[in-house]
């Protein structure tokens, strides 16, 4: 996934928290708590502390956050002439929800029925009857709640505007008001950091600050992220204005979310990194890590690596086959960053990296779920 900035002032590049945001991604956590075990115990204490009227509310409208992550939470993007401020507190975040017009409300509301369709500028379902029947019909496909929802946004948007801030409202008195009084000021200790760092060090510095999955070409004009998706946009459209916005979440790891609908200012929304949290993989790393691993003579020479180290010559004579095959299977598991060598006198020993293989399985979950 890419983002041009090219010809982007510096200072159209900002870092900021928003409420809104990551009430969102609490509420994510909330409805796939498979997706974030560190937050088991929040999850917990806030599942059960919910009232039955406002957990059934959430069940209504999980759809908005749970399989997709609709872009209702970042309003300040997609609002015409705004300058791409989130709120300080949720109520303005909110605000700014209720300024994103029906067109652009609806579509976001609406991306569990057109993800296909989410990077390609196409007329409102509000208006365009084949927009409005192709929505009706992916929502059947999803289940009645959606079908409920997704006729009622259509009939009467304003009245779902207002059902959707009064639940988010809701929310904040239950549960979200203590936790973001507890998290907003590591949120924003970590914007300000990275803000400066992007003025004393870079662009380069910044997004390096970010994550390791993103990445600034060499020419400074394109930011790519290292995601199983493919998508592209810019941040010098001049709808919604040129800029591009940071926004750090407390909520959100292991997923790097990008906002890149046509007409929307970009958001890279980039979990706060701690120290317990590895570095992800990339891509790449993984394809050639889990390709390595699918052979069957390299399983069967991981199990001799597992247990001690061993010569070429050693392991060709434990399975029969010649010493350059050997060879060849363990230079594609030392490219995947699999096995570790090292010399003994005139021997060169070589051995399984434990700990990278014991990671793979959260690599492939971070990575499919980045």
């Amino acid at each position: 996934m890419t983002i041009d900035i090219t010809g982007l002032p510096p200072e159209r590049i900002g870092f900021a928290i928003s409420p809104l945001a990551e009430l969102g991604l609490a509420l994510h956590a909330l409805s796939e708590p498979g997706h974030h075990p560190g937050l088991h115990g929040w999850v917990t204490a806030t599942a059960a502390s919910l009232k039955p009227d406002l957990a059934d509310r959430l069940h209504e409208a999980e759809f908005l956050w749970r399989n997709t992550f609709s872009d209702v939470f970042m309003p300040f993007a997609g609002i015409p002439g705004w300058d791409g401020t989130p709120g300080s507190t949720l109520a303005e975040d909110l605000d700014l929800l209720d300024r994103l017009p029906d067109e652009r409300f609806a579509s976001a509301a609406l991306e569990f029925t057109c993800s296909s369709l989410y990077a390609v500028r196409t007329p409102s379902p509000l208006h365009d009857p084949a927009m409005r029947a192709r929505a009706l019909e992916m929502a059947a496909v999803r289940g009645p709640r959606q079908v409920d929802f997704a006729e009622r946004l259509l009939s009467d948007p304003a009245s779902v505007r207002a059902w959707l801030r009064r639940l988010f409202e809701d929310c904040e008195e239950a549960f979200f008001a203590d936790t973001w009084q507890r998290i907003r000021v590591q949120l924003a200790a970590d914007a300000r950091h990275k803000a400066e760092i992007l003025r004393r060090k870079g662009l380069d510095e910044a997004v390096a600050s970010v994550s390791a999955a993103l990445s600034l070409d060499e020419g400074g004009t394109r930011i790519s992220v290292d995601k199983l998706t493919e998508g592209r946009t810019t941040a010098t459209d001049p709808e919604p204005g040129a800029g591009l916005t940071f926004v750090p979440t407390s909520f959100g790891w292991p997923h790097l979310m990008v906002l890149h609908a046509p007409g929307w200012r970009p958001v890279i929304h980039y979990p706060v990194h701690g120290p317990e949290l590895p570095s992800p993989a990339s891509v790449e790393v993984l394809k050639l890590r889990m390709e390595a691993l699918a052979h069957p003579m390299r399983m069967r020479l991981c199990r001799n690596l597992a247990r001690s180290p061993y010569t070429t010559s050693e392991l060709a004579d434990s399975h029969g086959i010649t010493a350059p095959e050997v060879s060849r299977h363990l230079s594609v598991l030392k490219r995947a960053g699999l096995i570790s060598t090292r010399r003994r006198g005139r021997y060169v020993l070589h051995q399984l990296d434990l700990t990278v293989v014991a990671r793979l399985g959260s690599d492939f979950l971070e990575g499919v779920l980045r």
